[in-house]
């Protein structure tokens, strides 16, 4: 009889852990938000930040222990042209607020000299702030340092461009001293000269995952077209147990379309809602002309990845609060900052060209309008 009693007992318990355990996943269910309808608030003339006789690019933010918002940008000598991959810089800028007016602070990252693998360039930083330190990602290269272009004619160093790699920096923090790592943190394939990523590793997005990993996008490009610049480009998956590596690499591209060599750009991702959301560059051709706009991707597990029910978010046009529109020749680079959970502000690299066709760049702080369904 106690035997039964006992039995009976047991199963009850498990019956009722089964349906704490089932309440728990309703609950954990319910918290999902499948869609998000990402849009442009109107935007303040005074939430642009550009620096006097440097090109400026790519801004990412994090509020730190301070109360000030630090951003983390890109920046080189605009006399000597579009020379970001061989005279990039990143530097550091604070303000009272997401939106501006930000002023300069120092240089976070600089030129170290060529023997380090990031010793001449560092660029397109991405900032996190986990578990108390500071992640600093970004793209490094090093080489000759030769200048190929002029305002209004646009070259590129291949040899640095094909030297990019993806690093990460330590600091206790936003104001450094930051710790740079003698090695990439994420590198190219060595081993296989088919693979994705045999060329190059730039362009580093990040974001801490559901259970604690640490998930990274970056763009790859391989080496089966002509050299020197390869491809076709694409965008890969990597994930890590530390935000400083190693970091295993997934084998299939993501943010792909059909027939496209070069499909998208500068991805921006992170976890929120119970599902991981980007918004990334579109990069569309119309005969031989470039269509950029900015578009979003949404995914369940961070590896494999679907275009958003609202797809399209921007045309590049932003909308003034005084009404007036602006549609930039590039608006790229996207970076949401989110303030107690929640996206407030997309930072984007932003430029006009003029007459002689010189790029004129800055960075823009744009109020978002997220609707969850």
């Amino acid at each position: 009889m106690k035997s039964i009693v006992k039995t009976i007992a047991i199963a009850a318990l498990l019956v009722a852990c089964g349906a704490k355990k089932e309440k728990e996943a309703e609950k954990k269910d319910s918290t999902k938000v499948e869609h998000y309808k990402i849009e442009f608030g109107k935007v303040a003339k005074s939430a642009v930040f550009k620096e006097e006789g440097l090109s400026v690019w790519g801004g990412s933010l994090v509020k730190g222990e301070d109360g000030l918002y630090h951003m983390f940008y890109s920046r080189w000598p605009k006399d000597i042209g579009w020379e970001w991959v061989n005279y990039s810089e990143i530097a550091h800028a604070t303000a009272p607020t997401p939106y501006g007016p930000f002023t300069f602070k120092d240089v976070a990252l600089a030129d170290r000299g060529r023997q380090f693998w990031d010793g001449s360039t560092t660029h397109n930083p991405t900032i996190l702030k986990i578990k108390g330190k500071y992640y600093l990602y970004y793209m490094g290269n090093t080489g000759d340092k030769k200048i190929v272009s002029v305002p209004g004619k646009q070259k590129i160093n291949w040899q640095h461009r094909n030297n990019q790699r993806i690093g990460v920096a330590v600091a206790d923090s936003p104001n450094g001293p930051w710790t740079r790592m003698d090695k990439p943190v994420l590198d190219i394939n060595h081993t296989d000269e088919n693979a994705h990523d045999a060329l190059m590793t730039s362009n580093p997005s990040v974001c801490e995952m559901a259970d604690g990993k640490i998930l990274m996008v970056y763009k790859a490009v391989g080496k089966k077209f002509k050299l020197p610049a390869g491809g076709p480009v694409v965008h890969m998956v990597a994930i890590a147990d530390s935000p400083t590596g190693p970091f295993k690499k997934f084998p299939d591209p993501v943010f792909v379309f059909e027939g496209e060599r070069f499909p998208a750009e500068d991805p921006y991702i992170w976890y929120q809602d119970g599902k991981y959301r980007a918004i990334v560059k579109r990069i569309k051709f119309e005969g031989k002309k470039r269509i950029f706009s900015l578009v979003h991707y949404d995914s369940e597990d961070g590896i494999s990845w679907n275009k958003g029910k609202y797809f399209d978010i921007s045309d590049r046009t932003v909308t003034w609060e005084d009404g007036t529109t602006t549609k930039f020749d590039h608006l790229e680079r996207p970076q949401v900052y989110r303030e107690n959970g929640e996206p407030v502000a997309l930072l984007c690299a932003a430029d006009t060209i003029d007459a002689n066709n010189v790029r004129h760049s800055f960075n823009i702080q744009i109020p978002l309008k997220i609707t969850k369904e």
